[in-house]
């Protein structure tokens, strides 16, 4: 039956031939790829092995087919040698190869070469060398001498050696890495085993070698590898390199990327700030999890992203991920939280600027106006002077001691039991006290629980209400609408909402459709759970709309408006409380302020 197909062997073989050269060719895009370098390697060794058989076995010049024979032979030497070499690279161990072990090996594969070539003179490799003809092809049989067991049994445990470290990855690394692993272990079983059989005469046809067919399968299974599961795009050469930097035990997120940028390793601290765990995340891109792009050359920049309902600074830096060689495997990118610095950073250009141009422009004021007075003592206008005088040395003293509560606020302190209600009606008392010609209106719902505590700062939760309040007070330019003087009015309301949904702050807006929808979307930012929902009216000219967009970007800018630094000290307090702040136009005039504050929330 095998005789049908004239010459069969010869044409297995020089299939597999064929198609070792075919997978040298399609893989040599991919040199400078760990691995890859070997990899061709093996496949013209495999090449030299089939292709000399096959044309061996069409060949019946003894001197000739001697020579085939022995190029067959480096085949087999070379072989295994680069197996090797590539599982060790592949697999993020090319530190091996470097080293004096894998040397021991190459210079086996050299003696052996030596020793096959000069067979003639000693037999080591094989003695009486003969025709053996079998199913139409030119066959031989010969002694095997000690050398040539030796190549064998080094070959397969080379191979063997190769095999269990691609088993090691794919077991190491779940499914990253599983197609094309399994794809090569598996690819070199079938022409290890056959030539295992030969050397030992194992079967009806021991002369025949069944090796150079069985690369016929391996090149299919080789080749699988390589077009479908995308071998060298992706490899574990940089999964090992993330962990040799032991980026679980690092604070700084840390994402560890393929060089085709997707994801192939995270620590925890990635996770959390991703909100993906590493499986969900692997092999894919990066910038599937991330609110902006970023760039992954050099240095990223900065990135704002959403942890936990609130945004936070990030400064992205990159670096080249590289195996013990030197070869780029992929690069990492660190997530560095900079948004303490970033905070601290605006706070203290905007007290710089405020108290560098403000406070310096008012005291040349206050200079001038003394120099004349001190000229013109009997003067009509001394006693506008001196009231001018008294005006701008209060608003020196008011800037001072805004100054000193944000230096207060940002100091940090001790949090304590304490009731909110009573610490928004004590600020709202002495503000009537202070200002007894506004109309300061106070509302407290708390849902019958008066006595309720909850820790936090004090100092911080008072300014947060004395500078709103203040704003509303002292910014009012007496053609209000609520009064029929036109005077100051300003509204206070506290709440304790239980829940996300109960944000609806029907009487803290004051029906303002506008400031109520605001205040839902603040109240869904992710403060879910009981908090305190404060709110304050009032009909004065409202804000300028350039100083709440300065302050909610986080931009400081030229503050015209008096109330500029009032809003940088809300701004700060609040997020020292973790509370979120809202501005919102009031109908029909005015500006409704909503600050939520969560009941839980700690010192940030």
């Amino acid at each position: 039956m095998l005789d049908a197909v004239p010459a069969w062997p010869a044409i297995g073989s020089l299939a597999g031939g064929a198609g070792a050269l075919w997978l040298a060719w399609a893989i040599r895009a991919h040199r400078g790829r760990p691995g890859v370098d070997w990899f061709l390697g093996v496949f013209l060794a495999q090449a030299l092995w089939c292709l000399s058989y096959g044309v061996g076995l069409l060949v019946t010049d003894p001197l000739l087919r001697v020579a085939l024979e022995t190029a067959m032979w480096l085949g087999i030497v070379w072989t295994g040698v680069g197996f090797l070499g590539f599982a060790l690279e592949y697999t993020g161990r090319g530190d091996v190869v470097r080293g004096r072990l894998f040397a021991a090996v190459v210079g086996f594969g050299v003696l052996s070469t030596v020793a096959l070539l000069t067979n003639p003179l000693h037999g080591a490799f094989w003695t009486a060398f003969r025709p053996a003809p079998v199913f139409g092809v030119e066959t031989v049989t010969y002694a095997l001498g000690p050398w040539g067991y030796l190549v064998v049994a080094a070959e397969t445990v080379l191979v063997a050696s190769a095999v269990f470290l691609l088993v090691d990855t794919l077991l190491s690394y779940g499914p990253l890495y599983r197609r094309e692993t399994a794809a090569v272990a598996l690819s070199s079983l079938p022409p290890g085993f056959a030539l295992v059989a030969w050397t030992l005469e194992i079967g009806p046809v021991p002369q025949l070698q069944f090796a150079p067919v069985m690369f016929v399968p391996h090149a299919l299974l080789d080749a699988y590898a390589f077009n479908r599961a995308e071998m060298f795009d992706r490899n574990p050469t940089t999964s090992r390199a993330a962990e040799r930097t032991a980026i679980d035990d690092l604070a700084d997120p840390i994402v560890a990327l393929a060089p085709d940028s997707h994801i192939v390793r995270l620590n925890p601290a990635a996770e959390s700030l991703l909100g993906v765990d590493a499986e969900t995340a692997r092999d894919r891109p990066l910038d599937a999890f991330l609110d902006a792009p970023i760039s992954l050359d050099g240095d990223g920049g900065e990135i704002e992203i959403s942890v936990a309902g609130r945004r936070r600074t990030y400064a992205v830096s990159t670096a080249p991920l590289a195996d013990p060689n030197g070869v780029r495997v992929g690069r990492t990118v660190v997530f560095s939280d900079v948004t303490e610095r970033e905070r601290r950073r605006q706070q203290l250009a905007v007290l710089n600027r405020v108290l560098r141009h403000n406070l310096r422009n008012d005291a040349g004021v206050v200079h001038g106006y003394g120099e004349l007075l001190a000229e013109r003592l009997d003067d009509p206008e001394l006693l506008r002077m001196a009231d001018a005088i008294e005006r701008r040395a209060g608003t020196l003293a008011a800037l001072g001691e805004k100054a000193r509560t944000v230096e207060k606020v940002l100091a940090g302190g001790e949090a304590t039991e304490v009731t909110v209600g009573d610490i928004v009606a004590s600020v709202v008392d002495d503000a009537r006290k202070r200002e007894p010609d506004t109309v300061i209106e106070f509302e407290a719902d708390e849902d019958g629980d008066g006595d309720r505590t909850v820790r936090l700062r004090v100092d911080v939760l008072r300014a947060i209400v004395e500078n709103v309040v203040e704003n509303a007070v002292d910014h009012h330019d007496s053609e209000g609408v609520e009064r029929d003087d036109g005077g100051p009015w300003v509204r206070v309301s506290l709440r304790r909402a239980e829940s996300a949904a109960d944000s609806e702050l029907e009487e803290a807006t004051d029906g303002n459709e506008t400031a109520r929808g605001d205040a839902d979307r603040e109240s869904d930012r992710g403060h879910a759970g009981e908090r305190y929902v404060l709110t304050v009216a009032d009909d004065g000219p409202g804000i300028p709309e350039h100083e709440v967009t300065a302050v909610e970007s986080g931009r400081e800018t030229a503050l015209e408006h008096g109330s500029g630094l009032g809003l940088w000290v809300v701004a700060w307090a609040a997020d020292v409380l973790g509370a979120d702040v809202d501005y919102a136009d009031r109908d029909p005039r005015g500006t409704v302020v909503t600050v939520t504050i969560p009941t839980g929330a700690s010192e940030s």
